[in-house]
């Protein structure tokens, strides 16, 4: 494996996850005003949804970010990021200037599910816990 290949792998996944992470955490400080939010959304059960949202976007975010369990950690953001952006970024929704901006974060979270789907199918790479503890073997395989 090449040197660039080695180092531009975990600086993805880090890359790809400080969203998720830093974003479940200010959920967590940002309890009534991400709750307010959300139910000016019109959705149902919102501290179950708020609290599963906090859940799925630090425990996911973190297990790719460390290369433990990647997989299931990309599992759990699609999971999460499929049904907020269709419901937070409906961009068919709105009018003007707001419609351009929902549509590029709308875009910019199918961009963010694509690095998501690369993590489900080929794991976390190297300088991984997932890699260490499969002894180095499991690089680039889809199978694993």
């Amino acid at each position: 494996m090449n040197r660039s290949t080695r180092y531009a792998i975990p600086v993805g996944r880090a890359l790809l996850t400080l969203i998720f992470v830093f974003s479940g955490i200010g959920k967590i400080f940002s309890w009534e005003q991400t709750a307010h939010f959300m139910a000016s959304k019109g959705m149902p059960w919102v501290p179950f949804f708020l609290l599963g949202a906090i859940a799925l976007e630090t425990i996911g975010g973190l297990c790719i970010l460390v290369g433990y369990k990647a997989r299931f950690g990309a599992l759990t953001l699609i999971v999460f990021i499929i049904p907020a952006t269709i419901i937070f970024h409906d961009f068919w929704n709105v009018e003007g200037m707001e419609r351009q901006t929902q549509m590029i974060m709308f875009m910019k979270n199918l961009a963010i599910l694509g690095g998501l789907l690369l993590i489900l199918g080929y794991g976390a790479g190297p300088l991984s816990i997932d890699d260490g503890l499969a002894g180095g073997k499991n690089r680039y395989r889809s199978d694993v």
